[in-house]
């Protein structure tokens, strides 16, 4: 199955590339990492605080050119014409009245696909939080995928892609060896 979303649409996505890296180097940003190398993978962005990190991480996606997809719930993709654009935008839709779940669901999108990179906020929120969801830990585990660390960071004015994670099936150890790549990041806004 292809992934035509808008970051794969011709003249649509260099224009949006040119348009976010002008504003990157006006607002004195410096987009940092490179490109995964896998065609499957999930890429977490953290910290997650604020509306603001939805633009920091469509700069990331348009300057390093990662053809990023989200999902939602099935009701934001009605038949038609909206349901279209929101699957353009990277959407793919999760059915929460089927018998399997989330991590199932995300799983076989994996398989159906050539190539799948699905960003999450694994904080769930923008408000503090004590821990992390384990959803997309176990999205990656079931679909045997790397886990990329992208991030936002106010203090040093950068935003990328750091390191991929390859989980081990050892949830614990591994979410604190995630969440120590992020020691010192700070959002968009203060916790």
């Amino acid at each position: 199955m292809q992934n035509n979303t808008i970051f794969r649409t011709p003249v649509v996505a260099p224009l949006f590339r040119a348009v976010f890296r002008a504003i990157i180097f006006i607002l004195g940003w410096k987009i940092v990492g490179d490109r995964p190398k896998e065609k499957k993978c999930l890429l977490i962005a953290v910290p997650h605080t604020s509306n603001w990190d939805f633009p920091a991480m469509m700069a990331v996606a348009f300057t390093l050119r990662l053809p990023v997809n989200w999902m939602g719930k099935h009701t934001l993709f009605p038949a038609g014409p909206l349901g279209a654009i929101m699957r353009w935008f990277g959407g793919i839709s999760i059915d929460r009245r089927k018998s399997h779940n989330t991590v199932e669901q995300m799983a076989e999108a994996y398989q159906q696909r050539d190539e799948l990179m699905l960003i999450i906020t694994p904080e769930g929120t923008r408000s503090e939080v004590e821990r992390w969801k384990g959803g997309f830990y176990h999205i990656a585990v079931a679909a045997g995928v790397p886990i990329y660390l992208g991030f936002v960071d106010v203090a040093t004015k950068t935003a990328g892609v750091g390191p991929a994670f390859y989980p081990t099936g050892d949830y614990e150890a591994d979410l604190r060896e995630m969440m120590a790549f992020y020691e010192g990041k700070q959002g968009f806004r203060r916790r």
